[in-house]
């Protein structure tokens, strides 16, 4: 088949690969490459993201949709990440944070029971080791399952409503592999330490900067920026662009999340829509205070503002700083996550209430001092469940490909994965499709 009779909607990671094996034009809504997982500055009392740093490199570095370290992925992905641009390895430092206890305890917080004190480690091995093995249909059930109802009270279920914005008691299980729950280990942790485990126990990050490694990629592409779908004809093979513009298409790959898609075309599934929740991220640039922690990130549901994770971009890399303070430290750049039922998204006097609540409390727990820069980004589908016994996606994704359209990618497949194993998808289907 002919490269021009191909072609990807969405110049992410996933799309940018597909078409450096295909050769395919790219349509992109934005004016840059990347999508959620590319890099912008910002300087210190600015309020305009900037797409390079400044001259002097006074300017902090943040993400899009925060911190997007890149794990796993087979030995071949990580070498063709490694040809483009220059990486570091890194050791995961993260924690569960009981913020009511002045407590943070290694994560897996089930690996380190010694932390939380005998009373609780033993109620919460004797729970485990009593754990029946009937197949869990929801997440919460699954939670009860692997941890006890003594952890699952403690944490996992307080901090899962955070995280899944209410979702965890009607899902399936999902991400097990996250926190993995191995009786043995939980045993060692309770007196000893255990070994790091999970699917993040290393990871790597290019030194300059995800927007660099979107650049490297963007560069072997053909990429057609500000071209934003609005409707997908199917029986046409016709792809409609909010500027006036049309292409037609044998075969499409779509990188958009799922549920977009099929809107796009006007395709309908006779089965519930799966679930999914956005993310509103805050980006912050502050004074370093003595408590800040070392972590990479932490875990938390105790706190007033609804967040669920707290990361530390310039502990992975102090180039997320201005340069002036990547010596001395005494500045930290910082990512907040909350979640939201899905496309809820607050309105903007909502933010800026939830913004100067989120200052308060970083404050309070005395990570920060006084802030120099804070923007908040919102990714409309950050995260991807199902209903217990669902249909959708297979049917979806079978309806989308009879009218020849290949979605690709975590979102376009609906399914939780990283830039390595999303790089290697496109790389895949884009050879897949040009031999076809």
């Amino acid at each position: 088949m002919n490269n021009s009779d191909i072609l990807i909607l969405g110049a992410g990671m996933t799309g940018m690969a597909t078409g450096i094996v295909s050769e395919a034009p790219i349509y992109e809504a934005a004016d840059a490459p990347g999508g959620i997982c590319s890099s912008y500055y910002m300087s210190a009392g600015g309020d305009a993201p900037l797409p390079q740093p400044p001259p002097d490199g006074e300017a902090y570095r943040f993400e899009i949709g925060g911190g997007h370290w890149i794990f796993g992925g087979d030995p071949a992905i990580i070498h063709f990440i490694r040809s483009l641009v220059p990486i570091q390895s890194h050791s995961r430092r993260s924690s569960v944070y009981f913020r009511s206890r002045s407590l943070s305890v290694p994560y897996p917080l089930q690996n380190h029971l010694r932390c939380l004190g005998s009373e609780i480690s033993l109620m919460a091995l004797q729970e485990m080791a009593l754990a029946g093995h009937i197949r869990p249909r929801t997440m919460r059930e699954w939670l009860d399952q692997s941890f006890g109802t003594t952890l699952t009270g403690l944490f996992f279920g307080p901090f899962h409503e955070r995280y899944t914005a209410g979702l965890w008691r009607d899902i399936a299980p999902q991400d097990d592999y996250k926190s993995p729950a191995t009786l043995f280990l939980s045993l060692q942790g309770a007196i000893k330490e255990a070994p790091p485990v999970g699917y993040n126990t290393t990871f790597i990050y290019p030194i300059d900067g995800l927007d660099a490694l979107s650049r490297r990629m963007a560069e072997k592409c053909r990429i057609r920026y500000g071209k934003k779908a609005i409707h997908i004809d199917v029986c046409g093979r016709r792809i409609h662009f909010a500027d006036g513009s049309s292409s037609h298409y044998d075969k499409l790959v779509s990188t958009l999340p799922l549920n977009q898609t099929l809107t796009l075309a006007g395709l309908n599934v006779e089965a519930p829509v799966d679930p999914h929740t956005s993310v509103l991220v805050l980006n912050i640039g502050a004074v370093r205070m003595p408590g800040c922690p070392n972590d990479h990130w932490l875990y938390t549901h105790e706190n007033r503002s609804g967040f669920h994770r707290v990361g530390f971009y310039s502990n992975v890399d102090t180039s997320f700083l201005p340069t002036s303070a990547r010596i001395s430290q005494d500045r930290v750049s910082i990512y907040v996550e909350r979640s939201y039922r899905g496309s809820e998204k607050p309105h903007e006097n909502e933010i800026q209430v939830y913004v100067r609540s989120v200052i308060e409390e970083l404050q309070e727990w005395g990570f920060i001092g006084s802030v120099e820069v804070i923007h908040p980004t919102w990714i409309d589908v950050a995260y991807t469940w199902s209903w217990p016994g669902s249909e959708w996606k297979s049917s979806a994704l079978r309806l989308l490909e009879n009218h020849g359209i290949f979605q690709v990618g975590r979102y376009g497949r609906w399914a939780f994965q990283g830039i390595a194993d999303s790089i290697r998808d496109g790389l895949m289907v884009g050879g897949a499709l040009l031999a076809s």
